[in-house]
């Protein structure tokens, strides 16, 4: 049996309540529809992985002027989108010319929706209608394979358009059937175009199934846990890519959701992971690394970065400078002009509970030294470090300081920011 045809998706009950017009692309009326996609952003074109029909209010399209039409049309024509349903009334009055001019010319279905009708139910219908064609055991136009799952990934990453019934039939066609009570998490490794350290992890978590793609510089991944796994699964899952992914990589881990949660859950572990990927490459570690391996790290390692960062890290360059200036003002004075290592001392024994031991161990120095540096840095700021109402105020500034040092170098090594 054929693919879903865009006029096959157009007899749908819920389109045809939508009184939809034919304005252009008549002659492709019988190309397939992988799926049903609605967006309101003019940038709706880098989305699409081909082969799907777009739905719109054209919101995006109402503060444009006609060119930028143009080339919104001609770019969902280059992505091999299937067609282009707006919806005419709220936000369009009518139609732009330009866009049914340049739909025209290409040869790309358009369609006027003269009645309001919730996408969610164009969508639910349209896709349950593909999903059960492919279902069906027979012939397809063609495999989704790793492209689907790519688009899948980015479009929970990306925090798309979507609803569950369409993330949970997209991820059955890729494979992925995370079962009662598993846990999902994930992953977001940065080194590599390759998904064989993914996959060796997953081997050795035994039981757990991905969805996993590359993309340029990087290789994002979505593991599900069994529920029947007991312990930690966040420190399992870092344990795992410590074994399995090569020296050089970078792997953060978001945080563990519940499979059952609903898609919006399972896109914050994602853009959990990809954010602390992000801030692992930009901001200096706080402990000293280990000489060879993975550098793997989790979005709670890095919960007070994040927080520090939230709204993106330029946005948050002036504050956090006052802070550090505030909080360890005397102390940044004097390492200006005495070589040390103050700061990070500090840093390591507050992670640390302020044990001497475990800070002496990871500074790789005696405890008469570490005792030495301490009694400098309460000299210097005038307090005790160990006071409990001092704590969070000096983590917070500590944490800052490292990631304003890391802002200068990230623009150096022309890293991206944390949006």
């Amino acid at each position: 049996m054929p693919a879903l045809t865009l006029r096959e998706v157009l007899a749908l009950d819920p389109v045809r309540a939508t009184e939809p017009e034919l304005l252009a692309g008549e002659a492709a009326l019988d190309r397939p529809v992988r799926w049903v996609h609605s967006s309101e952003v003019y940038e709706g074109a880098n989305f699409l992985d081909g082969g799907e029909l777009l739905l719109t209010n054209g919101f995006g399209l109402t503060d444009t002027d006609a060119e930028v039409r143009r080339r919104y049309v001609r770019e969902l024509a280059a992505r091999g989108a299937s067609g282009l349903a707006v919806e005419i009334g709220r936000s369009l009055p009518t139609m732009p010319p330009e866009v049914t001019d340049e739909a025209r010319r290409l040869g790309l279905p358009l369609l006027a929706l003269h009645r309001v009708v919730p996408f969610v139910r164009i969508t639910e219908a349209a896709n349950r209608a593909i999903v059960a064609r492919g279902l069906s055991g027979r012939s397809v136009v063609r495999p989704w394979g790793d492209d689907h799952t790519a688009a899948l990934l980015a479009d929970l990453a990306d925090r798309a358009a979507l609803n569950q019934p369409e993330v949970e039939a997209r991820s059955a066609l890729a494979g992925f059937h995370p079962g009662p009570g598993a846990r999902l998490i994930g992953v977001s490794v940065h080194g590599t175009r390759e998904v064989t350290a993914v996959d060796r992890a997953v081997r050795l978590l035994g039981g757990a199934s991905v969805l996993r793609a590359a993309f340029p510089g990087d290789v994002l991944a979505l593991l599900a846990l069994p529920g029947s796994v007991s312990g930690d699964p966040i420190r399992a899952v870092q344990e795992a890519f410590r074994t399995a992914a090569d020296p050089g990589l970078t792997v953060a881990v978001g945080h563990a959701v519940e499979a059952g949660s609903g898609w919006l859950r399972w896109s914050d572990t994602l853009r959990a992971a990809r954010t602390t990927l992000e801030l692992a490459l930009t901001v200096p570690a706080a402990e000293p690394a280990l000489p060879e391996g993975p550098l793997v790290t989790s979005a709670r390692a890095l919960a007070l970065e994040r927080e520090l960062t939230r709204g993106g890290i330029d946005a948050n360059r002036d504050r956090l400078a006052r802070l550090v200036q505030h909080a360890l003002g005397p102390l940044l004075a004097w390492e200006a002009a005495h070589p040390s290592d103050l700061v990070r001392t500090l840093e390591v024994h507050l992670r640390h509970g302020c044990s001497p031991t475990r800070t002496a161990a990871l500074l790789h120095i005696g405890r008469q030294s570490l005792y030495q540096r301490l009694e400098r840095i309460e000299s210097l700021l005038g307090l005790e470090i160990d006071d409990p109402d001092l704590l969070g105020e000096l983590l917070a500034a500590v944490c800052a300081h490292r990631v304003v040092r890391g802002m200068g170098a990230a623009q150096v090594r022309g890293l991206r920011t944390v949006a």
